[in-house]
């Protein structure tokens, strides 16, 4: 038993250092299907899992440049709170529903991944491609009013802040209140978030998403203090595995083309989604 748990631990390490989330995407499924843990229970674990390695991923990374740190505590900011709500609301719902909603979002979760990854290889694939050098200046001169491209250039900063200030709110608080209600870190939501939505380099968004994943799972757990139910002799050697594993995963993402690791984790979110899915509906 315990050497079956440190298996699934170090695979799911190998997800979270590898590709900066999608942990607890695996992991509340293998501890409600192989483990034979609650939906209730299950959650509650996997957010300690998962949170104790991402910190270790951050903590590998917490010299690298690549980590936006500001981003990450914006998430946080907006995303604690709204994981507090999520795990308060976890313990008022049936495990049916709270196994369905998984279900859903990992399916539309493992969609999104998929589209990231055609966008991060076409930008593979164009890199280098263009020359800042060739990009179109505006005009000078007399002809051109300096006072109006002046005035226009801060009005477009303004709102490209605004819009970057509403998806950093709107995803953070979404992302918070699913890892509260479903046990996941949010990596998985995160990590498209940022590389589609704030243009993020998948190196950078990889160190954010998990600064971020252990942010929301300490509001998390706070949040399920006052009713913690976890299986130490299960949590325990998962973690251990898990965040060795989480380390591995570092020295892996460095080596493979992020698209590829993507595509692929994408493809195993699916189809756990849609067992979750149909096991649910089939048993509820």
């Amino acid at each position: 038993m315990v050497v079956a748990t440190a298996a699934l631990g170090l695979v799911i390490g190998l997800v979270i250092g590898g590709l900066g989330g999608g942990g607890g995407a695996l992991t509340v499924p293998a501890l409600v299907y192989l483990l034979g843990l609650t939906a209730q229970d299950a959650t509650t674990s996997s957010v300690l899992i998962v949170g104790i390695s991402s910190l270790a991923g951050v903590l590998t990374r917490i010299r690298d440049r690549s980590l936006r740190w500001r981003t990450g505590f914006a998430f946080a900011v907006v995303g604690a709170p709204a994981a507090y709500l999520g795990g308060v609301l976890n313990h008022r719902v049936a495990s049916p529903a709270v196994l369905v909603t998984f279900a859903v979002v990992t399916v539309v979760a493992a969609a999104a991944m998929l589209v990231e990854s055609r966008t991060t290889r076409d930008a593979e694939e164009c890199a280098g491609t263009s020359d800042p050098a060739e990009l179109p200046t505006p005009p000078s001169g007399p002809g051109r009013d300096a006072g109006t491209a002046l005035a226009v250039r801060p009005t477009v900063g303004r709102r490209r802040v605004l819009v970057r200030v509403g998806v950093v709110a709107g995803c953070g608080a979404a992302v918070g209140f699913l890892t509260g209600f479903l046990g996941v870190g949010g990596g998985f939501l995160v990590l498209p978030v940022l590389v589609i939505a704030l243009r993020m380099p998948l190196a950078a968004a990889v160190g954010t998403s998990l600064l971020i994943m252990v942010c929301n799972s300490a509001s998390a757990l706070v949040s399920r203090m006052g009713d913690l139910d976890v299986d130490w002799t299960v949590v325990v050697p998962f973690t251990l595995a898990s965040v060795v594993g989480t380390l591995l995963g570092r020295r892996l993402a460095d080596r493979l083309p992020g698209a590829a690791l993507t595509r692929i984790f994408a493809l195993m979110l699916l189809l756990v989604g849609i067992f979750v899915g149909a096991e649910s509906l089939l048993t509820g």
